[in-house]
Order: C-alpha cells, then structure tokens, then sequence
C-alpha cells in the first residue's frame, strides 16, 4: 500500500486516488467510516467498550510539489510531485494500526478513531477536518486523547524521539515589500533604489532578533528570497523579501511578529522608502502532553524495549499542523526514525529532500506503536463472565 501511494502522490486538501486506497483497505473492516466534506479526508470509528474513553490516531496523506530523484522502483509517476515527508508511510502504518486494532477490538475499553488527513504540507487541513467534527463522538461528548507518528531518517530505523513540552515549533511566514522610486542605473541619485533597503533590513531582522528574543526561547527567521528588478540597468520600483519565522511559545512568537514590523518599517523610513509587511500566521506550536508522553513512552517500550524510545534533546524547528489537534485534546507526537541500512542519521537525505529514502521496515514498528499506545491509553477491557461473548 505503501508503495502504491507513493507512486501516485497528490498534493493538497484534494487527495481522490489516495482517499479511495484508504478507503478500499478499511472497507473490510467493519467500522463506521465517513469522508470530507469540502476536503478528501477519511474518518473510521472502532468501537470497543461504549463507556470507556476515545483516543485518535492520526496520519496525514499529502505529497510535496518537487521532482523524485531517488531511482527507486517505485518512485513517483506524476511529473512534480513526490512523497518526500513520508506521508504514504504514516498512511500505510495507520492503515497496519487499524487492522491489528479490530482483530483486538474486544480488548478495547474504548474507541479508536483513525483520522486520515489531507492538506498538512500546505491548507491546514488539520483544522478543517477539527471544524467538520473529527473531535466529536456525535454523542455530545469529544475525543479525549490524540497521537501521531512522524517519519524521519533523522534517527535509527526503529527508534522512537519524542518529549514532554514542545515538538515542533509554531511555523509563520514573512513577506516584506519594499517600495522605492524606479529610474537609470547610472542615476541612482535620482531614483530610490529598493535593493540596498531590502538588504539592510535582512541584516537587520538577524540582529533583532538576537537582541529581542530570549537566549533560551529559540527563535529562527530566515529570509529565503529576494525577488527584484528585471534589466542590469534599471533601479526597480520594489524589492519583495519573503521567509518564515519560527518561534516555541506564544510570546516569542509575539515578540518576532512585532519585531520584524518596526524593524522594517524603522529602516524603510530611514532611507525615505515605504514598505508593505504581511506576516500571515502559520501552524501554531506543536505541545505535547506531560502526562500522555509518559503513558506513550511506556507503551513504546513495551512493543520495542526501553533502550529505543529516547527522549528528543530539543524540539524541532519544523511545523506541524497536528498542533490544532493537540490545543483541544491532551497527546502527543513523536518522530519515528527510518534510517535506511548503510547510512548515517548524520548523512541520510531527510524529510523533504527529493532523495529521501525510508526504510520501510520501520513501518511495522509504526503499526505496533499506534495500537500499544491506544491501548495504554483507553485500558483494557474487564473480561466477561463466563459464557458470555467477548
């Protein structure tokens, strides 16, 4: 299944050949399964014992707009678009988790809910599977703990990262128009050339944020593109900066989006130039529940023993949009390491590289791990009386 949906990866909210897989693989499985309305995502409910509690599993089914270049046999078919996140793998393991789950159903002192999500590399399709009801039990009562695995050749095929507090960081974007006065390049003192503006507010954005932001509150922002002028001899009109900041809490996250207005807005006037600053909000902080870690790294070493579930020595600067997710419902989410044989976590391609390669034995490991913590967390069932049916 795996390689199925890798080689036919779609991008986005509407996912219909990835969607119809998944919905093939849970047709035989006897549950209660509904899809999206405004966008192709799959929901399946595993009932075990009515009164007991409901966790979510969850995995998201999206592809990147890049060209594969790993040469395997299986590689992507469409031009443009590759699985390069690992996305087709948290499917597939979901998928494993679901069928190991109902042939274990009557063990269960509670209900599973499988969220198969489109939309997380780009459409928050997290939230908008939250706004269609994923969190509800249609009783009137929610789901009452989540959690997610995220693939990654960051570490060692079957070892699982995970830490109470911060996973992933709150991931927002930076676009900065700068708007000066166009004219002849041999004049430029009669025009008001953008460029050097851009550049001394790039230089300034790092400098403000070294100085604004606590040493211990990690803080990143990049500028990846300046896009300016069309003729070596032309001072253009603007400049356009763009980039993304990322931030671990909301007053970091607050002190960078106010920094980067006045910093950009105090240079421009400095140099008689006016600047357009758009700073639209992207995935919030990814935060793990204490408790519900600790609950999921017992389960983990249970399934694949103490000495691989290991606790993430800092968070990841990535984002994560299962962050809508965990700001409702107390979870967790861990990096599952798929590090192929004959290569390093130091040297391995990872996520989002075009020649990214997981090792797909980890997947079983994957499997096992959703049910172990679904377990741990609803309980097990009180075994019934004799002659009475499971």
């Amino acid at each position: 299944m795996r390689r199925k949906i890798h080689g036919s990866p779609e991008l986005g909210l509407d996912l219909p050949r990835t969607q119809q897989t998944v919905l093939r693989a849970l047709a035989s499985l006897g549950m209660v399964v509904r899809v999206g309305e405004r966008l192709s995502s799959v929901v399946a409910v595993l009932e075990g014992a009515p009164s007991g509690r409901t966790v979510l599993l969850r995995a998201d089914m999206d592809g990147l707009p890049q060209q594969e270049d790993t040469g395997l046999d299986f590689a992507s078919q469409v031009p443009g678009a590759m699985h390069a996140c690992g996305h087709d793998t948290h499917t597939a393991m979901l998928i494993g988790a679901a069928q190991l789950l109902v042939a274990r159903r009557h063990r269960l002192a509670g209900r599973v809910v499988f969220m198969f999500q489109p939309g997380e590399e780009e459409g928050g399709g997290a939230s908008r599977m939250i706004e269609e009801g994923v969190l509800s039990r249609g009783d009137g009562s929610a789901v009452d703990g989540a959690f997610a695995l995220h693939i990654t050749t960051r570490f060692p095929s079957g070892t699982l990262y995970l830490r109470p507090g911060p996973q992933f960081a709150a991931a927002d974007r930076v676009r900065i128009t700068v708007r000066g006065r166009s004219g002849h390049a041999s004049a430029p003192h009669k025009s008001l050339d953008p460029i050097p503006v851009a550049c001394e507010i790039v230089q300034a954005l790092q400098t403000m944020v070294t100085r604004t932001v606590s040493v211990f509150e990690p803080a990143v922002l990049t500028i990846a593109s300046i896009t300016a002028g069309s003729a070596f001899n032309i001072i253009p009109e603007s400049a356009v900066l763009s980039g993304t900041y990322r931030t671990l809490s909301e007053a970091s996250r607050k002190l960078v989006r106010e920094g980067i207005t006045r910093v950009a807005q105090g240079v421009a006037a400095a140099h008689g130039a006016t600047v357009d600053v758009q700073l639209p909000e992207g995935y919030p902080v990814v935060h793990n529940d204490a408790g519900f870690t600790a609950m999921a790294r017992r389960a983990a070493a249970g399934v694949i023993g103490s000495a691989s579930v290991r606790e993430l020595a800092h968070p990841s600067m990535g984002g994560e949009d299962f962050s809508y997710v965990l700001q409702q419902v107390p979870g967790a989410m861990a990096f599952l390491g798929a590090c192929p044989p004959g290569l390093s976590p130091e040297t391995a391609p990872d996520n989002h590289s075009s020649r990214v390669v997981y090792d797909e034995e980890a997947m079983a490991c994957g499997s096992a791990l959703h049910c172990a913590v679904a377990e741990a967390f609803l309980g097990e069932r009180e075994q019934p009386a004799p002659g009475e049916p499971p």
